[in-house]
């Protein structure tokens, strides 16, 4: 009897390959002990282990991944982050992507729901995809849907359209008798419900369900799927 030695290493002896192939191997979900996929290079394994590369395996980095979780309401990034596991993607999502643990790990956030909202939340590993949402969120419509109570002052859609006071023009329509539909660029925190009250409305819920040309789709509540390839903000 040895004792247990890296998962990495061991690969090495058995392929012939490079540590830093072994790594990409093993990163991408590539190898597995005893028939279950490990992606730690650093995971220990007994000599009894059996350890084995998949059918069609390359030695390839995987790309940095977009993720899009419609966020419950009052969770902050960390709590939101929390949601992210295998068992909570999305079913019927139609991304071709294997799913990896890694593609949790080193995620940020940007363009903040409002608070108190639920909905669309971004999640990214590129640094391609969040310096195009921030230098580009004075350019990306936000939409968001409403739900409201009261009613509302007489011309209350065309003022809200035009401007009033320090609040700015805004797209807004009925979606149906409890339910207003804002479209907005950059809002900053809370103008969603100073629009409502500006025209006598009090704001019971509110989702974000579209950025740019991404929506969050049929995705239900605490679930997410992959940025598909086509998809563009």
């Amino acid at each position: 009897m040895t004792d247990p030695i890296r998962l990495s290493k061991r690969l090495i002896e058995l392929t012939g390959c490079s540590r830093r192939e072994a790594e990409l191997y093993i990163e991408g979900g590539w190898v597995t002990v005893d028939g279950e996929v490990v992606e730690q290079a650093q995971f220990k394994v007994a000599d009894g282990q059996v350890v084995a590369l998949l059918p069609g395996a390359t030695p390839d980095a995987h790309e940095p991944m977009t993720l899009l979780l419609n966020q419950p309401a009052g969770l902050d990034f960390d709590a939101a982050q929390r949601l992210l596991s295998p068992d909570s993607r999305w079913p019927d999502d139609r991304a071709q992507v294997r799913l990896l643990r890694s593609h949790f790990a080193r995620l940020t956030t940007t363009l903040a729901l409002q608070p108190d909202a639920s909905g669309l939340l971004v999640l990214t590993q590129d640094w391609r995809t969040l310096r195009k949402l921030n230098e580009d969120a004075s350019k990306l419509e936000q939409e968001y849907v409403v739900e409201v109570s009261g009613e509302m002052a007489p011309n209350g859609l065309e003022r809200l359209k035009r401007g009033l006071g320090d609040l700015p023009p805004v797209k807004a329509s009925w979606q149906n008798e409890t339910h207003l539909r804002f479209a907005l660029k950059n809002p900053r925190p809370g103008v969603i419900k100073a629009f409502c009250k500006a025209v006598g409305l009090h704001v019971k819920s509110m989702k974000r369900i579209r950025i740019g040309g991404v929506p969050i789709g049929k995705v239900p509540a605490g679930q997410w799927r992959y940025l598909g390839q086509a998809e563009r903000f």
